[in-house]
C-alpha cells in the first residue's frame, strides 16, 4: 500500500472531493422518508455523484454492487442497497458514501432518521457522533493513533455501549483503502503509531447497543449485530496539519475547482 502522507496541494483536492461527499449527504438526507426503498437512495447518490464530476469509489469495489452502503437499525456496516427493503417510520439508517474526484477519494457516513425514532435509538446515534467529533478534536500531529480508540472507547462504555472490533477507519487519499488502520478501540501497539502532518484517514466509530458481536449475511457484504440489536455509525475524512487536524468531508464555500 502507498502511505497515505500527502502535500497541501493535495489537500486542497482532497477538500474538493471532500465537498462533493458532504454535499451528496446533504443532498441524500431530503429523500430519507418511510416508503422510499434503499435502492432509491442509491439511485439518487449515484445521479448526484455523476453530475458534480465524481464516481463512487464502491461501485464494483471488490464485486461491490452498489454506489454507496446503506446500514439500518441492526446493520452494523456494509449493508447493500435493496429495492425490496423499504424504510418505514422509526428505522435509523446509516448512509456510507465514498467518492473519487479528481484522482482523490473522500469517504464519510452519517445517520439519518426515517420519521420519529425511538429515545434509545436517538441516544445511540448521537453518542456515535459525539465519539466521532471527540476522536477528531485531540488529532494532531505527535498525538498517537491510539489517542483515537481510547478516547472512542471511553466515550461509548460510559454511555454502555460497546464498539465494533471487527471493521476500523483507513488510510485514504489516492486510493480508497490505505495505511493506516484506524481502531475505534484502544490498542497498545498503536501508541508508537504517530500522527504526522499530511497524514490522511477516516474515524468511523461503530457503536452497537449491547454486544459488538458481527454476523455477515450471505451477500458476503452485509453485517449485523448478531444479537440483533441496533448499531450506529459516522464517520469523517480528516488530515493531519502543522496546527492540529483538518476535516475534508465539511461542505465548503463553491468556487474551489480542486486544481
Amino acid at each position: 500500500m502507498t502511505n497515505s502522507v500527502y502535500t497541501p496541494k493535495d489537500f486542497k483536492r482532497l477538500r474538493f472531493a471532500g465537498d462533493i461527499v458532504s454535499r451528496a449527504l446533504d443532498h441524500i438526507g431530503q429523500f430519507v422518508k418511510p416508503g422510499i426503498s434503499t435502492a432509491e437512495l442509491d439511485a439518487i447518490v449515484a445521479a448526484f455523484l455523476k453530475a458534480n464530476g465524481a464516481e463512487s469509489s464502491c461501485l464494483g469495489y471488490r464485486g461491490y454492487p452498489k454506489s454507496c452502503c446503506t446500514s439500518v437499525n441492526d446493520v452494523i456496516v456494509h449493508g447493500i442497497p435493496r429495492g425490496d427493503e423499504i424504510l418505514k417510520t422509526g428505522d435509523i439508517i446509516n448512509i456510507d458514501l465514498t467518492a473519487e474526484a479528481k484522482g482523490f477519494h473522500a469517504d464519510s457516513s452519517r445517520m439519518f432518521y426515517v420519521g420519529a425514532v425511538s429515545d434509545h435509538a436517538a441516544r445511540l446515534c448521537e453518542t456515535a457522533k459525539d465519539c466521532m467529533n471527540s476522536a477528531i478534536s485531540i488529532c494532531g500531529p505527535g498525538v498517537p493513533l491510539s489517542e483515537i480508540g481510547r478516547v472512542i472507547e471511553s466515550m461509548a462504555a460510559a454511555k454502555g455501549y460497546s464498539v465494533s472490533k471487527d471493521f476500523v477507519g483507513h488510510g485514504i487519499g489516492k486510493v480508497m483503502h490505505d495505511d493506516p488502520q484506524i481502531y475505534h478501540f484502544y490498542d497498545r501497539r498503536l501508541d508508537s503509531v504517530i500522527m504526522v502532518p499530511g497524514m490522511v484517514f477516516t474515524i468511523e466509530p461503530m457503536l452497537c447497543e449491547c454486544s459488538s458481536a458481527s454476523v455477515i449475511d450471505s451477500d458476503g457484504w452485509t453485517a449485523r449485530t448478531k444479537d440483533g440489536r441496533l448499531s450506529a455509525q459516522w464517520e469523517h475524512t480528516i488530515g493531519i496539519t502543522e496546527e492540529g487536524c483538518e476535516i475534508f468531508t465539511v461542505t465548503k464555500e463553491r468556487g474551489d475547482d480542486g486544481t
